[in-house]
């Protein structure tokens, strides 16, 4: 019963964003989890199995589903040996900057024979610790989430995903992890002075190849390293925060659409493993 009110405990602060409070995170908390080892106990010699990078658009408006959507698929990723990061973009204007959240990992925990090796008081101070980092590490994730999302702007005109995702796309390709998973919350609609998929305040059709074209003359192609990129809120318009049922967009304008960002993303080293549009059908792996 004890272990299942901490689980329910570890789910409920991700279960509604809101009631984290913003001071959970502050912008440019690197390395956020103190570690549990020292020089009574040493760390397992392993590499970081699984990075996971969150990325969030800031001209995007996410209705709570699509934010709840989000938190669920971040939770599987709090576990043992992972690495995290939460990511903020928009466009490039003042006040509006490319940043990193928070950043953390979650140790690797010792082998029976290391435990054996390990007295019982330092045992207890470490297994104490390394559970604390779990609590940790959902109220960073949360906090810098609930960050992101409360500062979402329709304001803004411009939106620089291609430019904002080649920048980002160096730091998720110096993770040393065996595993880079990038999740990103994005509407994925350019809006730039190199190209715009809007037309009259919708979608446009875009050409695919046209505007990989495009891409390549302006060297917005980036470098991922080899990550699995899953993406949510993909054809998303204000409009749709506000309406039950969304704004109709054609299934042509949504497939030129996934099949462009499919391609830029094989051609920037990353495979696209789903293109939520809006929500994803599966589970973040």
């Amino acid at each position: 019963m004890k272990t299942r009110a901490v689980k329910l405990q570890i789910f409920g602060l991700f279960l509604t964003l809101g009631l984290l409070k913003s001071s959970l995170v502050m912008a440019g908390q690197m390395n956020a989890i103190p570690t549990c080892y020292n020089a009574k106990i040493n760390a397992p010699s392993v590499n970081v199995g699984t990075e996971l990078f969150v990325i969030i658009d800031q001209t995007t408006s996410f209705n709570t589903g699509l934010k709840q959507s989000v938190a669920d698929n971040v939770r599987p990723f709090i576990q043992g040996n992972r690495a995290f990061s939460v990511t903020q973009f928009s466009a490039y204007t003042q006040g509006h900057y490319t940043d990193v959240i928070v950043s953390g990992k979650l140790e690797a925990t010792l082998s029976q024979k290391q435990r054996d090796d390990v007295s019982k008081p330092i045992l207890a101070k470490y297994d104490q610790c390394i559970a604390m980092q779990t609590k940790q590490a959902s109220k960073l994730l949360g906090g810098a989430m609930k960050s992101a999302f409360s500062v979402g702007n329709n304001d803004i005109v411009k939106s620089d995903v291609l430019a904002s995702l080649k920048d980002i796309s160096s730091k998720v390709k110096q993770s040393t992890a065996d595993k880079k998973v990038v999740l990103i919350a994005s509407d994925m609609l350019e809006n730039s002075s190199i190209t715009s998929f809007y037309a009259k305040q919708a979608v446009r059709q875009i050409n695919p190849e046209k505007e990989l074209t495009l891409v390549a003359g302006n060297q917005l192609f980036g470098d991922f390293g080899g990550a699995k990129v899953y993406v949510i809120g993909a054809g998303l318009l204000a409009e749709d925060a506000k309406a039950p049922k969304g704004v109709y967009r054609s299934p042509q304008t949504m497939q030129a659409l996934s099949a462009f960002w499919k391609e830029w993303f094989r051609k920037s080293n990353a495979e696209v493993i789903e293109f939520g549009q809006p929500a994803l059908l599966n589970p973040v792996n």
